[in-house]
């Protein structure tokens, strides 16, 4: 009795030991396909980027229409908005911008100010969701990363243009001594307008020390940020003023509230300081709409396309 015993005890053992084993299926692309459940795919990676060029469909989420990344920890829904202080703002979080559910691959959202909201979630590779808003009918597509390994400075410098948008106005703090005279010696504030098209920018000769909501904006013009090939910290600035031509900056950032505009025609070395910072949790909550308009948000550029990857979605979630 003890012999039969022993051996249905190894049976038993070698049985739970089996029916415990699930085979790991990689497909040629080394994308992991074992189905996993939602919490464990939110929380494989610790920032998703929002890549928001590659958004499909005509609709919007607002809380992704602005985030540069989000975060879900236990519960708690993160999200850097900003750019001024991202890498360290909540420890590269971002800040809470409201609470999440996971469960049966849908994920409910509880936004501090947009409210409900909910998105079916397909995992398209390995570090790569789509949030499918049947709302709207429109997709996002997020691409994850941990934070020791997720490059904050490529995105500060990648959307420099939002940066600029991050403050009320930018008051001249300096000019150098040496360069030419020029018609942009009188301009002491600027100020960068979010929504639209992402190109509006402002001027006032106001002297030195008004405060932000008591600016007389002379000026409203058109302005663009472009790349210095080879180069990724210094950017162009373009601001086009009708009446004297387009003025063209080389822009640095000297800090997180400063920077240089150094103006080749001249020869002039200007810097800027941002004045009345933004910090963004939803559109027009904490900024007086007359200024920098309350329609903060990420512009995409790419051409919106109607949503048809339904067929795709039912193939990829897991």
């Amino acid at each position: 009795m003890k012999t039969i015993k022993l051996l249905s005890t190894f049976a038993l053992i070698a049985t739970l030991f089996t029916s415990c084993y699930t085979e790991v299926v990689v497909d040629n692309n080394g994308f992991d396909s074992t189905p996993v459940s939602i919490n464990q795919l939110l929380n494989s990676h610790e920032l998703w980027y929002v890549a928001v060029e590659e958004t499909i469909g005509f609709g919007e989420s607002p809380f992704l229409q602005i985030a540069f990344t989000v975060s879900f920890r236990n519960g708690t829904l993160y999200a850097n908005n900003n750019l001024v202080g991202i890498g360290s703002q909540g420890n590269g979080f971002g800040i809470p911008i409201g609470y999440y559910n996971a469960y049966d691959m849908i994920l409910d959202i509880d936004h501090d100010i947009d409210g409900y909201d909910s998105f079916d979630v397909y995992q398209i590779d390995n570090n790569t969701i789509e949030l499918y808003n049947p709302f709207n009918d429109t997709s996002y597509f997020l691409h994850g990363y941990q934070r020791n390994n997720f490059d904050y400075d490529f995105v500060f410098y990648d959307n420099i243009q939002y940066f600029l948008q991050e403050y009320e106005a930018w008051e001249k703090t300096y000019t150098s001594n040496f360069g030419a005279l020029n018609e942009f010696d009188n301009e002491n504030y600027l100020q960068f307008l979010s929504g639209g098209n992402d190109n509006t920018f402002r001027s006032s000769q106001d002297p030195n020390g008004v405060n932000s909501n008591n600016l007389y904006w002379d000026y409203t013009g058109l302005y663009n940020v472009g790349n210095v090939n080879g180069n990724m910290y210094l950017k162009t600035l373009v601001l086009d003023y009708d009446y004297f031509d387009n003025e063209l900056f080389e822009l640095s950032v000297i800090n997180d509230q400063r920077v240089e505009l150094y103006h080749p025609s001249s020869g002039t070395v200007y810097e800027f300081t941002g004045r009345g910072y933004i910090e963004y949790l939803k559109v027009g909550t904490e900024i007086n709409k007359s200024k920098s308009s309350g329609l903060k948000k990420r512009v995409q550029h790419t051409t919106k396309k109607e949503n048809t990857r339904e067929n795709t979605r039912k193939n990829t979630k897991s």
